[in-house]
């Protein structure tokens, strides 16, 4: 039996993943996104110098000398509050009462915390007795720009916009970034046998999870979903619900791919579709290529852990790519089995695994189910946080042996 590789047929799929348009969005609508352009600062960050604590904004000649047994007592002559636009004049022997974040009077250049001084903020509006000197002239001043300057890069182009990129383009004046649409799927799960979860199931019908499992795989692929929809083991449906479902960039159909008398996708679209039996354990039936539409078609088998594994590998880093991300691909780390596990002989496999992390220095990976990798542990997803992936060549996972894990989170 010829197999392709997996590099084989990620080469082939990834080959067809066309970028999506570019659009611009203000940034309360780009958490998700992945950014088409760089995002670069429109001011400086800080924007001015300001004070990095409570307390009195000083000339450092003043109290360079200050101590327990050396008390200096200034005059204070205005108070800064944050947000504040003033710029009080600071003569010697004074002092201005300033909050975090307030813009330091040009005549200050050091700050004494209201731990320094003897009354603290008690006694902070007509006298600020020092009683520790600032290290340093500049001591607790954040300076304009020492973080980022107009024009430098706060965000590369191909990264996702998570909390910490979004809050720092709006740190940096943005308010708006140049980003990759989502791609528009559209996920059909096949199969006669396949009932709505919670109805009452006929003899030979099964509760349908696929369309959960990839709709919601492609919604953490940041994704946009266009429709999600079961179709019986009938070709003219299965055609009809493609060409109900037009614009979409991507579908994902799961089940009729094997080799079964009523495999539907494959009757459908033997044509026009390109099957291969991949070298991957789950998930060796594979389906790919370009719809007449434009879009492109990922055919996967049926079994859940199949589809699951298959999404891994081909589907999501596709989606990825068609939005432009710079990474594509889970982080891996390389751990030490706790149990021994069977190994399919000439394929690589994908075993759904849990991670014991009660030791921080010594996590180990173990199957999630004591079924292993079998395709049809649906339910035993649920206890799968990544993927234990053992090359085509290793016969046998042993106890102590070192194992690549994908994580899923």
């Amino acid at each position: 039996m010829n197999f392709r590789s997996i590099a084989e047929h990620r080469e082939r799929v990834l080959s067809e993943a066309v970028r999506t348009p570019v659009e611009t969005v203000p940034l309360a609508l780009a958490a998700g996104r992945t950014l088409a352009e760089r995002v670069e600062a429109r001011v400086a960050i800080p924007v001015f110098d300001n004070s990095a604590m409570d307390g009195f904004a000083v000339r450092f000649a003043d109290v360079a000398g200050a101590g327990p047994d050396a008390l200096v007592r200034l005059r204070v002559v205005a108070d800064v509050p944050a947000g504040s636009g003033d710029d009080p004049a600071i003569r010697p022997g004074e002092a201005a009462r300033i909050m975090t974040g307030a813009i330091v009077p040009a005549d200050a250049d050091a700050i004494v915390p209201f731990e320094d001084t003897r009354g603290g903020l008690d006694d902070s509006l007509r006298w600020a007795d020092v009683t520790r000197a600032p290290k340093a002239a500049g001591a607790h001043i954040r300076r304009r720009g020492e973080d980022k300057e107009p024009g430098d890069q706060i965000v590369p182009a191909g990264a996702r916009l998570g909390a910490f990129e979004l809050s720092a383009a709006a740190a940096a004046g943005v308010d708006a970034v140049a980003v990759a649409r989502r791609p528009r799927v559209l996920v059909l799960s096949t199969g006669s046998e396949l009932a709505r979860p919670g109805a009452e199931l006929g003899r030979g019908r099964i509760p349908e999870s696929n369309s959960v499992l990839l709709s919601q795989l492609a919604h953490e692929a940041d994704a946009e979903l266009a429709a999600v929809s079961t179709v019986a083991d009938d070709p003219s449906a299965f055609l009809r619900a493609l060409a109900d479902h037009t614009g979409v960039d991507a579908v994902i159909t799961s089940g009729g791919v094997s080799a079964g008398a009523y495999e539907v996708v494959k009757n459908a679209l033997g044509g026009s579709i390109e099957f291969a039996k991949v070298a991957m354990q789950p998930g060796k039936p594979q389906g790919f290529g370009r719809l007449p539409s434009g879009a492109v078609l990922f055919a996967l088998p049926g079994n859940p852990v199949s589809a699951a594994v298959s999404f891994e590998a081909f589907v999501r880093p596709a989606l990825l790519a068609m939005q432009g991300r710079t990474r594509i691909d889970r982080d891996a780390i390389r751990l030490t089995a706790a149990a021994g596990w069977r190994t399919p002989p000439g394929r690589t496999q994908f075993l759904p695994a849990a991670i014991d992390r009660r030791d921080p220095a010594a996590w180990t990976v173990s199957p999630a189910t004591a079924r292993g990798s079998g395709s049809h542990i649906a339910g035993g997803l649920a206890a799968a946080e990544a993927f234990a992936v053992v090359p085509a060549g290793v016969e046998e996972v042993r106890a102590g042996d070192a194992v690549d894990v994908l994580l899923r989170c």
